[in-house]
């Protein structure tokens, strides 16, 4: 073990024996932009200048994660009158669709099999392609918000399997992982160019992340549920701790987001970041599918309790989308009599949508996922099945009507 790895290792075991209601897991009045340095001399006028930065803008965006893939493939996309468009970028950052935002999901390694034995051909995010996407997003001036997903494949409440070559470390070790890696990844993308304005430490991670190595979708190990044993929420706090702490160190002007998408079940919402009230975090990041989280008075009610229990913090919708063709028979809500499922009830979703956020002095940022879901590919080399919930037309490559609504956010 190398000295710098065994200083890491010997601070995340302070780290690992501590409770999500103490101290070392981080101060909570972080001023983003501000990077503590107690060696360095105070300016004596630090307290005369406004902390920055504040968040307070609103940004407009998606999770664009398989546009590098649609483009190496030569996927056409077309605008809404059938015109073909040059450079998608461009075009979402054009007074049509008026975004200013992009979101971008990160694999440790994505070439490894999903725990069935599958593979996925969208989880393709390692860090060379994170990196490729990146510098293009920053070069044409969006704010870039990098989603870490700590695993082989997709991380949500019901997958959040640690990455194959991490499965044989030990917590300590596995705190000081995720450190390292977070650091090498932020420094990589900060030497090219593409520093994330925003960072998600975990994805969907309502019940805990960097489950253990056998897949048991049965088992409570490592999982943060409401009556978990305190330790699994320890074990939590301190990996999101080491995860956060790189992030301050490498990237010190980003928000930190930590993301649930528990936006359905205020119960859960409100005892998931109650129990995080001593992580350093800047942003509560929210999924919302309307049809798996329900309408949107439950969306509204959870969007006021968040304002009320945690003023301190911003909210991002990070994920939501709507169906335009052939809804998933797996929904929870069928809302198809509010929004029909045709691209006219996805518009009307988005302009509904935007109408309840805009309610909301909290909610400054939204994000559609997956808006440039545009058929297969060739020989499915981008996309094994359509979800049919993305901004363009998966058949005919056009752009559907909701990508035009989303800009009255901002």
């Amino acid at each position: 073990m190398s000295i710098s790895r065994f200083i890491a290792a010997a601070a995340a075991s302070l780290i690992m024996f501590a409770s999500c209601g103490e101290d070392p897991y981080g101060p909570t009045n972080h001023v983003p932009g501000q990077k503590p340095d107690p060696e360095q001399p105070q300016d004596p006028n630090a307290g005369n200048q406004d902390p920055k930065p504040s968040f307070d803008g609103l940004y407009l965006g998606g999770d664009i994660s398989v546009l590098q893939s649609y483009e190496d493939n030569k996927v056409p996309y077309y605008d809404q009158e059938g015109n073909l468009i040059p450079d998608v970028l461009k075009y979402m950052k054009s007074e049509q669709v008026g975004w200013n935002a992009q979101r971008v999901r990160l694999f440790v390694n994505p070439q490894q099999k999903s725990p069935d034995g599958s593979r996925d051909a969208q989880v393709c995010q390692d860090l060379e392609y994170v990196v490729r996407l990146c510098k293009r997003i920053k070069q044409e001036g969006f704010a870039l918000l990098l989603d870490f997903h700590y695993s082989d494949t997709w991380a949500d409440p019901s997958n959040q399997w640690i990455p194959k070559e991490w499965a044989s470390l030990s917590e300590i070790e596995l705190q000081s992982k995720i450190y390292q890696y977070t650091k090498e990844c932020l420094q990589r993308l900060v030497e090219e160019g593409a520093a994330p304005d925003f960072i998600q430490t975990g994805n969907e991670v309502s019940y805990g992340m960097l489950w253990s190595a056998a897949v048991n979708p049965g088992s409570k190990s490592n999982r943060c549920f409401i009556d978990s044993p305190q330790e699994n929420w320890d074990r939590f706090c301190a990996l999101l701790a080491q995860a956060v702490k790189a992030c301050r160190e490498i990237c010190p002007d980003a928000g930190i987001i930590i993301h649930s998408e528990r936006s359905g079940r205020l119960d859960i919402l409100k005892d998931f970041y109650t129990r995080l009230s001593k992580v350093d975090y800047d942003i509560i990041g929210l999924s919302y599918y309307p049809f798996w989280h329900g309408p949107l008075e439950t969306l509204s009610k959870s969007l006021d309790a968040l304002a009320k229990e945690f003023p301190d913090k911003k909210v991002h919708m990070v994920e939501t989308a709507y169906h335009y063709q052939w809804q998933a028979p797996n929904v929870d809500f069928d809302l198809s009599s509010i929004w029909p499922i045709n691209p006219e009830g996805q518009a009307a979703y988005a302009r509904d949508l935007v109408k309840e956020l805009k309610k909301h002095e909290n909610v400054t940022g939204l994000y559609w996922w997956f808006p440039e879901e545009n058929g297969n590919g060739p020989n499915s080399a981008v996309l094994t099945n359509w979800v049919n919930r993305g901004l363009w037309d998966n058949q005919t490559h056009r752009a559907l009507p909701a990508l035009y609504e989303l800009k009255e956010f901002l």
